[in-house]
């Protein structure tokens, strides 16, 4: 009887081991194996954000582009093509010009000197358009020159003058870059010569007027001498 009474509590203890063990969602066979038409999703499909890049970065010029060379351009150097034009060429970096629309910038007077035959101005360009260059002396221009040149002669300054140069263009006039210049006296070295020559002008002739009367003195002596042996 008590076996009887015991079967029905089995039967539904068993049942409910069942349905717990088939509930949804529970594999407890191991993993879940994905059905043979599904795909895994692509290597793309990871995100790869913290990953380290291996690529260095590229190094950036301050104009936003990849780091070149600097012109081989000097400021103070005649004769060599602007830096625009070098930059076109080889694609270096010039150094930063003012715009054509604006006045340049004062150039640098690094001397003048007097050459020989006249004044000789050298300059060193802004960081300007340009496209030429006037001398003034005393205020009044003496000379203009290419915007290619960085010296030029001026002619003869004979008083004390003010030089100054100018960098032009289209938009106007820079400040002017002055000095002052005082000329020395240029006759001493003609005065000198002139002297030196006169001195030994003088010399000369008095070393030819004591050969003469040298001369003079071996003649009457041999005059002298031929009267007293004929006279004997």
């Amino acid at each position: 009887m008590a076996a009887k009474r015991n079967f029905p509590l089995t039967i539904m203890f068993l049942a409910l081991i069942k349905s717990s063990i088939t509930q949804p969602g529970s594999n407890p066979a191991g993993p879940l194996i994905p059905a043979k038409d599904e795909e895994l999703p692509p290597d793309e499909y990871y995100d790869t954000e913290d990953e380290p890049s291996t690529v260095p970065p590229k190094t950036v010029s301050q104009r936003g582009g990849i780091a070149v060379q600097r012109c081989d351009y000097n400021p103070c150097t005649e004769n060599q093509p602007p830096c625009f034009e070098l930059s076109a060429v080889n694609h270096c970096l010039c150094p930063g010009l003012t715009s054509h629309l604006v006045a340049p910038e004062a150039p640098y007077l690094k001397s003048v000197a007097w050459n020989g035959s006249d004044v000789v101005v050298r300059w060193c360009a802004p960081m300007s358009y340009v496209t030429a260059y006037s001398v003034t002396v005393g205020g009044k221009e003496r000379q203009r020159f290419g915007r290619e040149r960085r010296r030029g002669g001026v002619g003869p300054v004979e008083n004390i003058s003010e030089v100054c140069v100018v960098a032009l263009n289209n938009a106007g006039d820079s400040e002017a870059s002055c000095v002052m210049y005082q000329p020395k006296d240029h006759s001493l070295p003609l005065k000198a010569g002139l002297i030196g020559g006169a001195l030994s002008l003088l010399m000369l002739l008095l070393v030819v007027v004591l050969l003469w009367r040298r001369w003079r003195q071996r003649k009457l002596r041999r005059n002298i001498t031929m009267s007293h042996t004929a006279g004997t």
